[in-house]
């Protein structure tokens, strides 16, 4: 391929590359995609070769992607994501793991691995992701740049491979606040205005960190509080947050089992530690247990709405800590990764928009803070990190 990719973040069995328009805002840019993305006449490879295997080449290009090259910016290739984007470490034991640039030896996160490692170590511009349960947000965090879940349905996600409808959304890396504010305007239909006015800290959410990580994250909890006239300090968990995570984790896992149940029972392809155990877990989910789960769902939902109405943004870690270390032990990764889904969850759950900012760092390596806004917002908090942290 015609670009050095020295951290494994590109896919070696498509490469595809196309020029955009002559003329737009993103006029001279490079971007990558995380390979969910249909482009015209290239196969996708969701991660797994056996899917690559079992489908033809794509029909038409996501809209997401068109739009990009519509205004100018030029596509370099696609990059590398974990099995059937079903995890958020980023390794991926057929295609090897991205190099995280940021933090040597440990873990890009995932499932948009490839794309944060292509941003983060300078071989693309701004790249696009798809965030489910996490899988822009983390690897935003462990990587040090800026990553957006954006309001779900917001982004057209056609040309996409699902993985739970109600909960995939299409996001984006950069390493500036201002180029993803330029993207956002590319992507984000035009909505009302939003200019944040009340800073609301997750103060349950922060407790649930250790101490020193509390400590790394204080100075930029300061920035961000400089920026706005109010801040108060609230508690997320509405009820018992083991009940929000596994209602999280219930509607996901039924989901993607109705997604992909069907090509894992004919094709039953290999996956690794951690993604085989999960998928075996979704396909024993049962009808009762999502019936139950449905409304508390929406319960959050509410609750998120009424706490930032609209005009405040919440602050809160993006993970519990720094990126684990490469080939840490599945059950180890497993214990972080409950921790991370009962931050993660709030935004997905809530189907609100959360951008990561790469504003802390913990032991030499980055460490993530993130802002979530009201329902529509994202392009109005773009506006705000580009104003202050650009």
């Amino acid at each position: 391929m015609s670009i050095d990719d020295r951290l494994n973040a590109f896919c070696r069995y498509e490469e595809v590359a196309l020029e955009g328009s002559l003329t737009g805002p993103l006029l001279g840019r490079s971007f990558a995609v995380k390979d969910v993305f249909d482009v015209f006449g290239y196969r996708t490879g969701n991660g797994h070769p056996r899917w690559l295997e079992t489908h033809s080449p794509a029909e038409r290009t996501a809209s997401a992607v068109e739009r990009l090259l519509a205004t100018g910016a030029h596509l370099v290739g696609k990059t590398y994501c974990d099995e059937m984007t079903y995890s958020i470490n980023g390794e991926n034991v057929h295609y090897g793991t991205p190099v995280n640039p940021r933090a040597p030896g440990r873990i890009p996160g995932g499932s948009s691995s490839g794309s944060a490692s292509a941003v983060s170590g300078g071989l693309v511009d701004f790249a696009l992701g798809t965030d489910c349960g996490g899988s822009v947000r983390i690897p935003a965090g462990y990587c040090g740049i800026y990553g957006i879940r954006t309001t779900h349905g917001l982004v057209p996600t056609d040309g996409v491979i699902p993985l739970a409808r109600s909960f995939d959304t299409v996001g984006w890396f950069a390493q500036t606040a201002s180029l993803m504010q330029r993207v956002g305007s590319v992507l984000l239909p035009p909505t009302n205005p939003f200019a944040p006015k009340r800073l609301l800290i997750a103060t349950d959410a922060f407790a649930a960190l250790d101490s020193e990580i509390i400590a790394a994250l204080t100075p930029a909890i300061e920035k961000i509080t400089a920026t706005i006239e109010k801040t108060d300090r609230v508690n997320i968990y509405s009820g018992d947050s083991a009940e929000r995570l596994t209602t999280f984790r219930v509607l996901q896992g039924a989901e993607i089992h109705a997604q992909h149940g069907a090509w894992i029972d004919r094709y039953r392809p290999e996956f690794g530690p951690g993604i085989r155990e999960r998928f075996a877990w979704a396909a024993t989910i049962a009808a009762a247990e999502v019936a139950v789960a449905l409304p508390r769902r929406e319960a959050v939902a509410r609750y998120m709405d009424s706490l930032l109405a609209h005009d405040a943004i919440l602050c809160l870690p993006t993970a519990p800590g720094i990126a684990p270390r490469l080939n840490t032990p599945p059950a180890e990764l497993e214990v972080f990764r409950s921790r991370a889904f009962a931050l993660l969850s709030i935004a997905g759950l809530g189907r609100l928009p959360q951008i990561s900012l790469p504003l802390a760092a913990f032991d030499g390596c980055p460490l993530g803070l993130s802002i979530i806004g009201p329902r529509g917002s994202d392009q109005g908090m773009l506006d705000w990190a580009a104003a202050h942290f650009a």
